[in-house]
């Protein structure tokens, strides 16, 4: 047992996102009397050996300011010994011992790269929603009823409906007035993603159209390495920036019109009933698909809440109509954002009922929110 007094958390991930997705529960335990909460990981890069890494831990944790007590690097972690240790990525990053481990994930698309046999042996998952859980199951990774199975949601989505972001400031952080509609750009990281296949020339055609403020955000844990903000540069103007945020949240819900490809930013963007458009990248989904274990699935949600643009020019005429007809694949968005995810706006709230009970914390020791969409309701 650990002979600390008090319950000890470790969280660790190599990606921005990974804490992203975890810092919902950071902020939760730190408020929590009688839990101490540690971070570890770091931004990740080949350290000279196949499947040798080096972890930036400051670099990683700075941006968010983490107080360095609360950080210890991967180097410290053997003879360490955690109660419970949380990951959102299936490359997890353990200690020398953790009484148990819970799996968040970092995000759900239709290349189901979450549901595969690394990311078996956890005590608990926080199930995002609905098909996540079919798909664990029919994987043969989780029982109909197993009982690690935690019925949560998707903790960073839920400012995306509780009404603590603010249009007007994010507007003005990118120097919009909001007389234009926003596009926000956001391709996922895979090798032949559409940034490298067609999003320059998407991003040329749209701003000579002279009628849209563009965003492009870009991934932070690219497959890839190639510097897009200096190749992006000659567009940068007062209608087009590459985010600074770390999180794609603010930015989702400042946008008008997501435009993406393959990533799991389409997932999150239904829950707002907007308009999606996505560039083609039959190389990439075909080659997800060749993966061991690979459950790419195009046909149960897929890229069927928008239309797929296979040219750039097809991609500026679909934005175009896109605006012009927002309703058009809206009933499709909204049973897609049913099936993906449980308690929409009220994610953290889940997880916070969770861990009182399953810690003993008393009910008055923290604060049970409501979200946009409704108060909590366990049975959901």
């Amino acid at each position: 047992m650990n002979q600390n007094s008090k319950t000890t958390i470790l969280f660790a991930g190599y990606a921005p996102v990974h804490f992203v997705c975890f810092q919902p529960l950071y902020d939760v335990f730190r408020a929590l009397p009688g839990f101490e909460v540690k971070l570890s990981g770091g931004l990740r890069s080949e350290g000279g050996a196949p499947g040798v890494y080096k972890y930036d831990l400051e670099g990683l944790y700075d941006p968010f300011g983490i107080p360095r007590d609360e950080v210890v690097s991967v180097e410290e972690l053997p003879g360490l010994h955690f109660d419970v240790g949380f990951s959102s990525q299936t490359n997890a990053i353990h200690p020398e011992v953790c009484d148990r481990v819970v799996q968040i994930f970092h995000g759900i698309s239709f290349r189901n790269r979450s549901i595969r046999a690394e990311n078996s042996g956890y005590d608990h998952y926080f199930l995002v929603g609905p098909y996540m859980h079919r798909n664990f199951v029919e994987a043969g990774l989780l029982e109909e009823d197993d009982p690690r199975a935690i019925r949560i949601g998707f903790l960073k989505t839920d400012r995306l409906l509780n009404g603590r972001l603010d249009r007007s400031a994010l507007l003005a952080k990118y120097g919009f007035d909001g007389s234009r509609p926003v596009l926000l750009y956001a391709p996922t990281g895979q090798k032949g993603n559409s940034m490298e296949v067609m999003g320059k020339d998407v991003i040329k055609r749209l701003l000579k159209e002279d009628r849209y403020d563009i965003l492009v955000k870009l991934h932070d844990h690219p497959k890839k390495e190639i510097d897009w903000p200096k190749r992006l540069a000659k567009f940068d103007g007062p209608h087009f920036k590459v985010a600074s945020d770390l999180d794609v949240i603010p930015l989702l819900h400042l946008a008008d019109l997501l435009i993406t490809d393959a990533s799991s930013v389409s997932s999150e963007f239904s829950l707002l009933d907007r308009p999606m458009v996505f560039l083609d990248v039959p190389e990439l989904i075909e080659r997800a698909g060749r993966k061991d274990g690979a459950r790419v699935d195009l046909d149960t949600w897929g890229r069927n809440c928008g239309p797929v643009a296979g040219t750039p020019e097809e991609a500026c005429v679909e934005v175009a109509r896109s605006l012009a007809s927002p309703e058009r694949f809206g009933e499709v968005r909204q049973a897609m954002a049913r099936d993906l995810f449980y308690h929409p706006g009220c994610a953290t709230e889940a997880a916070t009922e969770w861990i009182r009970k399953e810690f003993g914390v008393e009910e008055g020791q923290v604060a049970l929110g409501a979200g946009a969409s409704g108060v909590f309701n366990q049975a959901d």
